[in-house]
């Protein structure tokens, strides 16, 4: 039984919480004379005209009719999601507490039911504006302190559907379903399940994982009853990516059914007590050196990190969040990184079915108090539950860059560099958030898990005791250094290119309303910082506003500098593949709200020039070679290698690669030819260069051709100026 629709709402006060259900929901214009207000269930309370701008609590309250149970019927109330604590009443009576947002909270509500027709349903619901974010209570990742949402947005809402469920006189309350290993000969699905009973009997559990059935006979107590069980599965279907192979799914069922008393077995056509349903996908995968193995196969993992679809996720439609994966594999992507935060069911079901892989952050983010431990923990357990059985999701990470700074979006946050003491002293130096926080993380999710690899957290630089460092953020051409340092850089500290799983600049959008262009170039500086995350300083050393004539001038020089970095970057991280590098996820793909950011999809999905640039990069097959520096000296010498990466299972054989460097009035041409192993990169030649006495621009161009090439040749423009001394 569905309760959502429209509710009544208004704003906690002490006085309204001593009679609030007194008298059950009113009828709308009696309710509105008192201050009650419609809203919608599920969704956001800012998403309600009259809570617009609200920080809450706020008071829901609904009425419905129910007939009651009948015979051994248990019935039991469902918040599917609440942002972010509720305090729970059913007809005046307490029922209970919630706190975490993007898991099912569940109450049984039997007795109450039984009581009367009529009913009152009301929750106080919390979402707390988290002022110190160097100290956040609320384990919501993103949705409360990230540089591409808004500072001053609240998520706070019954944002998922409420219902009321009936089950038999044994309900599964939870249930874990886990792929513990799979080869071609055999696969090990792992079970467990809290069954919780009314009275002390006997069942029948049966479960099946596609055609392959269990079914085991189980005493139980009266209460919640923890059991565990394995399903072997002979020549499995396996999942895979979809760089390897087929997604193939298979449907799980589990169901529970009580024996009659002085029965000894259960009769034919006893209807099960409880049944629930998953997909799961039969595969292994492992992280060797930070290098992703699926079902024994190594993969290069070409990524993008992706926010939230909306960042009121109430509001995505279930279409919204199955393009993004869409939109992600188009881009020749193998891999996204859920950043900082738990997306709807729709996402991972679509990235299931898509073979894209996910990269799953807990949702913490940044700096949190030390009083979460423990519901850290316990929310880490309830995301395995929730998530354990899709077979996307690859790798789970604990915390997103544990550093305890508090810094303004629209001024501090701006440019980072202006902190650059605070920022190292948080990286290096023992921390709670980094020490004991993620570490409990991390060891409540193995501990629940154990078929993936989990990392405690991202974006930490090598620091005692270890020194080892996890994956990098890397900002060269935006916070520090130059666009063209990578190369350098990895050759200088190749363990902080092991998995890089940040880097980008930020570009602005083709959908720019929000930036009322017509004011150019007095555009609304600070309310773009605060609100939509335009990092202004940054701007000015890197793609300068006053440079430009128009507002569309600056808005196509931002892409393209955004479209130049990506690009580059994606080739020297590929060309590095295996050697050491295991993989990359850009930051990021698609905007939740209106944004100047990393984005390369703004947040109507419109498509920056990154979003090709990026595409292009990431194609199963490409040509890389040497850049060309900035200025040529004429009469200088360079040697510049090119290699040809290739991703694919299979040799790629008789590929043509041709070169040509032309200045003003000359030209240079190269050919090599020959084969290519699968998924290897193979140095093609060497172009030795003798900079003309020519001042004036200088390109090279670089084709890769073939039959076995994917989607056509592949052109590569880099582009100089000779000088003289």
């Amino acid at each position: 039984m569905e309760l959502e629709g429209s509710w009544q709402a208004i704003v906690a006060d002490e006085d309204l919480r001593r009679t609030w259900l007194d008298d059950g929901p009113a009828d709308l214009a009696a309710a509105e004379q008192q201050g009650w207000a419609p809203i919608a269930v599920p969704g956001h309370w800012r998403g309600s005209e009259g809570f617009a701008d609200e920080d809450g609590p706020l008071l829901y309250r609904t009425a419905f009719e129910h007939d009651g149970p009948q015979g051994d019927e248990r019935w039991w109330l469902r918040f599917d999601g609440l942002f972010y604590q509720g305090d729970v009443w059913l007809d005046g009576g307490y029922v209970g507490d919630t706190e975490g947002y993007f898991f099912p909270h569940t109450f049984e509500v039997t007795g109450a039911l039984a009581e009367r027709r009529e009913h009152a349903l009301g929750v106080e619901v919390t979402c707390s504006p988290q002022r110190d974010r160097a100290a956040k209570r609320n384990i919501t990742g993103v949705f409360q302190d990230w540089d591409s949402g808004d500072p001053d947005a609240n998520p706070g809402g019954i944002w998922r559907p409420v219902s009321l469920e009936r089950t038999g006189p044994v309900r599964i309350r939870h249930l874990r379903v886990l792929c513990r290993d799979a080869n071609e000969t055999r696969a090990q699905v792992a079970f467990r399940a809290v069954l919780d009973a009314a009275d002390a009997c006997e069942v029948t559990l049966r479960s099946t994982v596609g055609e392959t059935e269990l079914v085991d006979v189980r005493r139980l107590a009266a209460g919640e009853n923890q059991v565990e069980w394995t399903i072997r599965v002979d020549d499995p279907e396996l999942w895979w990516p979809h760089a390897l192979g087929e997604p193939v799914l298979h449907d799980v069922v589990v169901e529970v059914t009580p024996h009659p008393e002085g029965a000894d077995e259960l009769p034919d056509g006893t209807p099960a007590s409880h049944r629930l349903t998953r997909r799961i996908g039969l595969r292994q995968v492992h992280l060797r050196a930070w290098v992703l193995h699926v079902n024994g196969e190594r993969l290069f993992l070409k990524g993008a990190n992706l926010g939230p679809t909306r960042l009121a996720l109430a509001d995505a439609t279930p279409d919204e969040l199955r393009r993004d994966v869409t939109l992600a594999k188009d881009a020749n992507l193998d891999l996204l990184r859920i950043h900082a935060h738990i997306s709807r069911p729709e996402l991972y079901d679509a990235a299931d079915e898509a073979g894209m892989l996910l990269w799953q952050d807990f949702p913490l983010q940044r700096g949190y108090a030390r009083t979460i431990r423990k519901q850290a923990q316990r929310q880490a357990r309830e995301a395995v539950d929730l998530l354990g059985h899709h077979p996307s999701v690859a790798i789970w990470c604990g915390h997103n860059e544990p550093l305890a700074l508090d810094l303004d979006p629209a001024t501090e946050g701006s440019d980072l560099t202006a902190h650059l003491g605070r920022y190292v002293a948080a990286q290096e130096l023992p921390t709670w958030n980094k020490t004991i926080l993620d570490r409990s993380v991390k060891r409540a999710i193995d501990k629940a898990d154990g078929t993936r690899p989990v990392i405690a957290h991202s974006g930490v630089l090598p620091h005692p005791p270890l020194l080892d460092g996890t994956d990098s953020h890397l900002s060269f051409g935006w916070h520090h250094g130059d666009e063209r340092d990578l190369p350098g850089f990895a050759r200088l500290v190749p363990r902080q290119v092991r998995f890089v799983s940040e880097f980008g600049a930020q570009a602005v959008p083709e959908t720019d309303a929000f930036l009322e262009p017509e004011r150019w170039p007095d555009l609304d500086w600070d309310r773009l910082a605060r609100t939509h995350g335009l990092q202004k300083a940054t701007f000015d050393k890197r793609v300068p506003p006053a440079d430009h004539p128009s507002f569309a001038s600056w808005r196509e020089a931002t892409q393209a500098y955004q479209a130049e970095l990506l690009r580059h970057h994606v080739e020297t991280l590929r060309r590095l593949k295996y050697r050491p590098t295991g993989g990359f996820a850009q930051l990021h793909l698609a905007d939740g709200h209106p944004a100047v950011s990393w984005s390369v999809l703004d947040h109507e999905r419109v498509p920056k020039a990154g979003y090709a640039a990026l595409r292009d990069a990431c194609r199963p097959v490409i040509v890389v070679a040497d850049r060309l520096p900035v200025e040529l000296v004429a009469g200088a010498t360079h040697a510049l290698d090119v290699h040809v990466v290739s991703d694919l299972r299979v040799p790629v054989a008789d590929i043509e690669v041709t070169a040509k460097l032309t200045w003003a009035d000359g030209e240079q041409r190269w050919r090599f030819g020959g084969d290519v192993e699968a998924d290897s990169v193979v140095r093609v030649g060497t172009l030795p260069i003798e900079v003309p006495e020519r001042p004036g621009p200088v390109a090279l161009e670089v084709t890769l051709a073939g039959d076995g090439v994917p989607d056509g040749p592949i052109v590569r423009t880099d582009r100089s100026r000779i000088v003289t001394r």
